[in-house]
């Protein structure tokens, strides 16, 4: 059975490039709903910054690898700066690493 989990679990392989640490990490990843007894996902994420030169390549990757989940057959990818990412998103281990 696919879950918003299991989502998370497979989208701690989109690293974003600049920062070196995954998105979940990060706290850029909003939400994840699983439909259609998980065939398909929504994924809505943000970035570090609304003028980051590799958005385009994260939400590919933020799709590959929802399409990779055995089972998903369709993902929507929606990025948002609705709330802005601020490093208080960040999960305990990433502010720790960042000192934070």
């Amino acid at each position: 059975m696919i879950t918003e989990e299991r989502v998370r679990d497979q989208l701690r392989n989109v690293i974003d490039p600049e920062i070196g640490m995954d998105l979940v990490e990060l706290g850029l990843i909003y939400d994840v709903g699983v439909h259609d007894e998980g065939r398909h996902v929504d994924v809505t994420f943000s970035l570090t910054s609304p003028m980051c030169p590799v958005g385009d390549l994260i939400q590919e990757q933020v799709e590959t690898e929802t399409l990779s989940i055995e089972g998903v057959e369709t993902v929507n990818s929606q990025l948002t700066f609705d709330p802005m990412w601020s490093p208080e998103m960040m999960s305990p281990a990433a502010k720790l690493f960042f000192g934070r």
